[in-house]
């Protein structure tokens, strides 16, 4: 029900709006309706979640490159290695899962440069270029396959955050772009894979391994939090993420031919991401165990590794539905899911950048070279992300996270709201999801700001004291802003 009332509608009417604006981003709807103070308030925010989804999604694929499993997780025997390298780790072997996915990324980012030349300076056709891109990506999986490479997660999230600190201010053909494009060939193919995975598996029987109630596991984890609220900051993209929103006014928007298309991709394309979400929640619990899974995401010692789970509950399916090998399974799930952490963060880190230019830009009327250099904007995102990196493990960052996205969606609904009123339009199916979303978020928010005060850990206090207090700054605003509103409104009417 959230994808379809609220996080569709989000994406919808964001996209919509934006183009009416002339391909304006949210940010500067929000100047229009609320003020140059609310888009302030707008931009801070969205440059902080940014930074938050970026730490907690860097951290996600460093652990997921390097990620290995024991031989009989993924039905591997004696001598029936296929060619896959074995590692040494603990005094036991291990299947080098995330070796395999290294190795790719390092061969797609690489040749990233060659794509993007032959699309934008040899002006190659477009199908063609698609078929080297597919060749490049499948090829990289199999050069991985046979010659993975083992990395500390720690070296992973140094070269990582020098591949988006320079694809955050170089020209976006020479690498981003190309990157991305061809990473998007193993998305595609890997989101129609789970979606063949979950229904070939549901006919041939698969079960649901996970109890829908398990109040002894839930009562010996008290950290996790009561259903609500934070049930709804957990679960954050796939019902609904304040981060769609500023692609939608960001890139989105200015790539729209008619405005009539933003119903089938905002609204169409939020709820094939609601169906990406049931068949991640279908994958994984009907594909393993429940101890298994708490094993890896919740193993007793520490160290938990959500991005295995992940991989194992599509590598599982896929061998019951298709009888594919689990392990070409498994590794293909790490892949699917690097390539979206990926994905994200390079296109995040590059847009928190140009918020900062446009934060510059507004509060100071001739800000100095320093602040209106790419280099240095990138810096500043860079050093950002890596500092909650390197203070604070995911799993502590996720639930801030998610309170931070589902906040910044809800203030997105405000603008919209404020947007609608303006225009003399209904806006009540904005204004409930965003009301809901607000009194969730900060309900969350709140409860987190004295956990971290107790802890204590600093970094995600001050990170949470921000968030409320731009988004109390927002609420104000706004009321505001409806009440000079509601007076514009009954002066007309009585002349």
């Amino acid at each position: 029900a959230g994808v379809i009332t609220i996080g569709a509608v989000h994406d919808f009417t964001a996209l919509f709006v934006a183009v009416r604006e002339g391909g304006k981003s949210i940010a500067e709807v929000a100047r229009r309706t609320l003020g140059k103070t609310g888009f302030v308030f707008y931009v801070l925010f969205a440059i902080l979640l940014c930074l938050l989804v970026c730490a907690a999604f860097l951290q996600l694929t460093a652990i997921a490159l390097t990620s290995t499993l024991p031989p009989d997780d993924v039905n591997i025997t004696p001598g029936s290695e296929g060619g896959l390298r074995m590692l040494h780790e603990g005094g036991e072997m291990r299947v080098q899962i995330g070796g395999v996915a290294s190795m790719s990324v390092i061969v797609m980012t690489l040749l990233a440069p060659f794509i993007g030349y032959l699309i934008y300076k040899r002006k190659m056709n477009v199908w063609l270029v698609t078929v080297i891109a597919f060749v490049v990506s499948m090829g990289s999986i199999v050069f991985g396959y046979f010659f993975p490479i083992t990395l500390d997660p720690t070296a992973w999230i140094i070269i990582i955050t020098c591949y988006v600190f320079f694809a955050a201010w170089i020209p976006v053909w020479i690498i981003l772009q190309p990157r991305d494009f061809v990473n998007a060939q193993i998305l595609f193919l890997g989101l129609a894979s789970m979606v063949v995975g979950v229904i070939g598996a549901g006919m041939k029987g698969a079960v649901i391994n996970i109890p829908s109630f398990n109040m002894t596991d839930a009562l010996s984890a008290p950290n996790l939090g009561v259903l609500w609220p934070f049930l709804f900051i957990t679960i954050a993209c796939g019902a609904s993420s304040g981060a769609h929103g500023l692609v939608c006014g960001g890139t989105s928007c200015k790539q729209i031919s008619n405005e009539k298309h933003a119903r089938m991709i905002g609204y169409g394309g939020m709820l094939l991401e609601g169906l990406l979400a049931l068949c991640v929640i279908l994958m994984i619990s009907g594909g393993m165990d429940f101890e298994k899974y708490k094993s890896i995401v919740y193993p007793a010692g520490g160290g938990s590794n959500a991005p295995l789970a992940f991989a194992l509950g599509l590598g599982s399916i896929l061998n019951m539905s298709l009888g594919l090998p689990t392990v070409l399974g498994t590794i293909w799930g790490i892949l699917l899911l690097e390539g979206f952490l990926v994905t994200t963060i390079d296109a995040l880190v590059r847009l928190a950048r140009y918020l900062f230019e446009e934060l510059w830009l507004t509060i100071m009327d001739n800000p100095p070279a320093i602040l209106r250099s790419r280099v240095f904007n990138s810096l500043i995102v860079v050093a950002g992300f890596l500092t909650l990196t390197f203070t604070n493990a995911y799993l502590k960052i996720w639930p801030i996270f998610g309170a931070a996205n589902q906040l910044l969606a809800a203030l997105t609904l405000i603008a919209v709201t404020a947007w609608l009123a303006q225009k003399s339009r209904k806006y009540w199916f904005t204004a409930i999801p965003a009301a809901f979303m607000l009194i969730t978020t900060l309900t969350a928010l709140v409860i987190l700001l004295g956990r971290h005060l107790a802890a204590p850990n600093y970094t995600l206090a001050l990170t949470d004291i921000v968030l409320l207090i731009l988004a109390a700054g927002v609420v104000v605003l706004t009321f505001k802003y409806f009440y000079n509103l509601r007076a514009r409104f009954a002066l007309e009417a009585a002349k």
